[in-house]
Parts: structure tokens; C-alpha cells; sequence
């Protein structure tokens, strides 16, 4: 075999070892690109309890609850289709409120309430994450001005 002929199958074989390689990756991490995750993905996906995942929705009116520690935090999230139990111990962030757009980070508990280690509430009057206004749509429930992108980053 020729010194040159031996080179491109080194070279084609370590391009197809690299693409290989690559959709193992990009396979493992499949998961988790997922910016989050909506209360009904978390029932549908039947998300087991210390997995860690990011929750989205809205904040239910009338379901934040202060504990006595006076740090604990305990609310509801919904995509306005299911809704989930969130507990959250820290200072909340200053736009924190009912009827607002959040994405917490964390894990489920062995009682399907969602412990956060991070709260994360909307920036601005017009914020909502594209895949709240997706799922407002899917439930019919999207009151939006035109079709939400605007609405969207």
C-alpha cells in the first residue's frame, strides 16, 4: 500500500471515529439543551424524584406562601394546563410575583415538590421565554398581542 493511500484512511477514519464521537455528545446532552422543562413535561415525562432540571411557567395567583423561617418560600407554578408545588429557601428575586413568568432550577422531592436552589423571574413587562408562549398557545390560553414573538426572547 501506497504511503499517500495509507494517509487518507488514517484521515477517514479519524473523521468517522470524530463524527462518532460527536453524536455521542451531542446524544448524552440531549436532555438537558432543554432550556426547561413545563409542569406538564414533568408529568409526562415522569421525571424521577433528585433528578436536577429546570422548571418554567407562571406563577399562580394566590399561591406564594411565606414559611416561618422567613426564608422559605413555597408557590405553585403552572403552563396553565398542570401545575407544581415549588419550595424555595433564599431571597427571592425583586420582579418575583404571581401572574409572572419563572424558571427555577433544581430537583423533584419524594412528594413530587419541586425543591429550587435558584428562582429566576422575568426582566421586563414584555418577557416571557418562547417556550411559555409555545405552551400558552398549545392550551389555548395565550392572550398575547399578535403571535407572542415579540413577547419572546
Amino acid at each position: 500500500m501506497k504511503p499517500k493511500r495509507r494517509r487518507l484512511y488514517y484521515v477517514l477514519a479519524g473523521m468517522a471515529t470524530l463524527g462518532v464521537a460527536a453524536a455521542l455528545v451531542l446524544t448524552a446532552f440531549q436532555d438537558n439543551l432543554v432550556f426547561f422543562n413545563s409542569p406538564t413535561d414533568v408529568y409526562e415525562r415522569n421525571i424521577q424524584p433528585d433528578t436536577r432540571f429546570r422548571l418554567g411557567g407562571l406563577v399562580v395567583e394566590d399561591s406564594i406562601r411565606r414559611q416561618s423561617d422567613g426564608l422559605t418560600t413555597v408557590f405553585e407554578v403552572t403552563d396553565l394546563i398542570r401545575t407544581v408545588q415549588v419550595s424555595y429557601t433564599g431571597i427571592l428575586p425583586s420582579l418575583f410575583r404571581e401572574g409572572q413568568g419563572v424558571v427555577t432550577d433544581g430537583s423533584l422531592d419524594a412528594r413530587g415538590v419541586f425543591i429550587a436552589s435558584q428562582v429566576l423571574a422575568k426582566h421586563d413587562e414584555t418577557y416571557l421565554p418562547r417556550e411559555v408562549v409555545e405552551s400558552l398557545k398549545k392550551s389555548g390560553k395565550w392572550q398575547g398581542q399578535g403571535s407572542g414573538e415579540a413577547n419572546a426572547q
